[in-house]
């Protein structure tokens, strides 16, 4: 019996060298955190169906979903290991990245034009330049701060010719609207209800300089979880692909969990949300590229760091999306 069991511990030995850290990973799964953001309309549809819960039923595998209120929450989500995935822009990934946050880029869920610089309907700034001596509300590691530093950037200035009012999103647009700040780095829908209601006007738009919308994966989640991860993807593409051929029903789950109006919703989905892209290339490699060196010539990402090196390792475009 004894020498049985000598063997028997050799042989599962041989297998965790053979696979390390996954021979029963997929046995110890008990549930995904999954990350759902008013930003990532697909995530709402991937909740209210319940896809996720279906999928993995039969594993016994629960679904938990943690609210994401900017990519700043879902990258420190991600770093502290209490969501699996978690919904970004691209540009806000790579940052993260940067700064040592172990994670992959594995979907696109949107073509976003999300963020632009936004003033009151009364204001006289007109452009970026007119922001030098301002204060200006922005949330920090998310694509509408990036947008303004480049911005900045593009007008010869720089954060420090501002003063920057570090808030989250909601609280940025309500001090706009109450006139404690000069402007705001939107996002919508905040910046949408913003426009509708109160007349906020986007005073500098740039489409090409939104990076897209990505899903990320904790790296130790991808390892250990490959085939979990294949299925997660294979599900969000069901909900996307559904989001894109069902516009009445994305908007009235949008409506459901936002409670906004019609027009805001439809400014956002319709004129400013593109969802007809899934796999990560090489547009989206570009934009993310442009975003990080952008960011390192304004000062923001250190002059040493080799931002392409950091974004082959960040975009994982290996998990296999299906064909039909």
């Amino acid at each position: 019996m004894q020498i049985f069991s000598r063997r028997a511990l050799a042989a599962l030995l041989a297998v965790s060298a053979l696979f390390p850290g996954a021979a029963f990973a997929a046995d110890a799964l008990k549930e995904i955190r999954i990350d759902w953001a008013t930003y990532n309309p697909v995530s709402l549809v991937l909740k209210q169906k319940g896809l996720l819960e279906k999928e993995f039923a039969k594993d016994g595998i629960s679904i938990v979903w943690v609210q994401s209120a900017g990519s700043n929450k879902a990258l420190e989500f991600l770093n502290a290991g209490s969501i699996d995935f978690g919904s970004t822009a691209g540009s806000a990934a790579l940052v993260a990245k940067i700064n040592g946050n172990p994670i992959k880029s594995i979907y696109v869920y949107s073509r976003p034009e999300w963020t632009a610089l936004v003033t009151s309907k009364d204001s006289k700034i007109a452009s970026v330049a007119d922001l030098k001596g301002k204060r200006v509300a922005v949330t920090r590691g998310t694509d509408p701060h990036i947008f303004l530093v480049r911005a900045l950037l593009g007008a010869g200035l720089s954060e420090k010719d501002i003063t920057p009012v570090l808030l989250q999103h909601a609280d940025g647009k309500t001090a706009l609207i109450r006139g404690d700040v000069d402007a705001w780095a939107g996002l919508d829908p905040m910046m949408a209800q913003a426009e509708v209601e109160d007349g906020a006007k986007l005073f500098y738009r740039k489409a090409d300089a939104n990076t897209w919308g990505i899903l990320n994966v904790r790296e130790e989640f991808l390892k250990d979880h490959p085939d979990v991860v294949r299925r997660v993807l294979a599900t969000y593409e069901e909900a996307r692909k559904y989001s894109l051929a069902n516009y009445d029903e994305l908007k009235k789950t949008f409506i459901a969990v936002t409670k906004l109006p019609d027009a805001v919703v439809d400014k956002q989905l319709k004129e400013r949300t593109e969802l007809t892209h899934s796999r990560i290339g090489s547009p989206q490699r570009e934009s993310i590229l442009a975003a990080g060196l952008a960011l390192q010539q304004a000062g923001v990402v250190d002059a040493k760091v080799d931002v392409k090196a950091v974004l082959d390792t960040l975009i994982d475009d290996q998990v296999p999306l299906p064909t039909n």
